[in-house]
């Protein structure tokens, strides 16, 4: 038997998709999202956004995204996380808040993509 691959289920007009489709902002932390923060010179950082303003933006227990892989893009690892976390290269985690200046981009991160990020080893020298 054929198996197939349902996207979505019409019933009495009401469009249902699987779960597994719906992205969950990841939790807050005391009102703080967990975003990821591309910046012009310092790179791209995940953490909890403590204020914005303007292109400043203020992290906490923020983690530099050295290099990745298993994700196409720093949208898909913002939503879907790492799938070779063995070969990602992530710093460890700041204790301390982080300033980041001249800030392009901030994507909010789902929830699996948070855990999966945060579970990557520390990479370290």
């Amino acid at each position: 038997m054929k198996k197939v691959k349902v996207d979505e289920l019409t019933i009495d007009g009401t469009v249902y998709i699987p779960k597994c489709s719906v992205f969950e902002k990841a939790e807050l932390k005391n009102g703080m999202p967990f975003v990821m923060v591309r910046t012009e010179s310092a790179g791209v950082h995940c953490g909890y956004m403590k204020s914005r303003n303007e292109s400043e933006v203020v992290l906490l227990e923020s983690i530099r995204i050295w290099s990745w892989s298993g994700a196409a893009s720093l949208s898909q690892l913002a939503m879907e996380g790492t799938k070779n976390p063995e070969t990602c290269k992530f710093a460890m985690p700041i204790k301390t808040s982080l300033i980041l200046l001249n800030s392009i981009e901030i994507i909010e991160i789902t929830e699996e993509a948070k855990i999966s990020i945060q579970n990557v080893k520390s990479w370290k020298k």
